[in-house]
């Protein structure tokens, strides 16, 4: 695959050297539920899934969960190739590093559209390998979820849906939602699931074929930012998934999400492109 294109925006806000990370850990990962890697957490998950260790591993907890979290230090630091290099030493137990890094990075900085679709495709590939060797983790399947509906959004919904996509998204993310009730972006994720069918195919169809409606994504998009009113991407969802069901019916309300989304304050590089993005859209 080509060169990985630069963050292009200053990242000293967003370097959590040391403890740094640990303490600032829960704010960051508040909307996904990922549990800090340190070797308590690699030791017991290893204990379930002994398989999902690396090759290389030789018992060294500490330094194995020492290399997840440089992993997630450059995530959050907007380098999202390392993040996923890193995250590739370290078995299956990075995956979620890896495979939200490479779907950030092709959503909002890689321009040519044929190598998107690969980077979702390597994600989608990496997490159906998670989902094997660790079918208990919630984000394994959010991540699959994840990178399949931003894959769907590049080949057009209906293009998706006539290949069966839907139902893997849905499945995918209903799995998270059962192992982690408050998996914030897995709920914002649902709410797009069922606006963007309803938006495609209608409420009747919609509803008959895929059981989507309003009223579910509604819900979902409510608990995501009821989860996590300070997401920027929970607004901005929120706002694209009203405009999906309500066109300019609800164009106050979907202005007023992304104008506070452009209010918050970015907690790292991810948070930094979806205000940039908000950003562009109202200009």
């Amino acid at each position: 695959m080509s060169k990985w294109k630069n963050f292009p925006h200053d990242t000293s806000p967003f370097i959590f050297d040391g403890d740094n990370l640990r303490e600032t850990w829960p704010d960051l990962h508040h909307g996904d539920c990922v549990v800090f890697p340190d070797a308590d957490w690699v030791g017991h998950c290893l204990g379930q899934a002994p398989d999902a260790a690396p090759e290389s591993f030789d018992g060294d907890t500490s330094a194995l969960a020492a290399v997840i979290q440089d992993a997630w230090r450059s995530f959050h630091a907007g380098d999202f190739h390392r993040a996923t290099v890193l995250a590739g030493q370290c078995g299956q137990l990075a995956h979620a590093a890896a495979n939200k890094a490479e779907g950030i990075y092709a959503t909002y900085l890689e321009p040519d559209e044929t190598l998107q679709q690969k980077h979702y495709l390597s994600a989608i590939a990496r997490a159906e390998t998670a989902i094997q060797f660790l079918p208990d983790d919630p984000n394994s399947h959010y991540f699959h979820a994840f990178n399949l509906g931003r894959y769907s959004q590049s080949i057009s919904v209906i293009k998706a849906l006539s290949q069966g996509v839907g139902g893997k998204i849905h499945s995918s993310l209903q799995a998270a939602l059962e192992l982690e009730p408050n998996h914030a972006e897995a709920h914002t994720a649902m709410g797009m699931y069922h606006a963007e069918i309803i938006n495609k195919v209608g409420k009747m169809i919609g509803k008959m074929t895929y059981g989507a409606s309003e009223r579910k994504a509604l819900q979902h998009f409510d608990r995501a930012l009821e989860l996590t009113p300070e997401s920027p991407i929970a607004h901005i969802e929120y706002g694209n998934g009203l405009y999906l069901l309500f066109e300019d019916d609800r164009l106050d309300e979907v202005t007023d999400l992304y104008v506070r989304a452009t209010e918050l304050q970015a907690r790292d590089a991810m948070e930094k492109l979806d205000v940039e993005a908000a950003l562009a859209e109202m200009e």
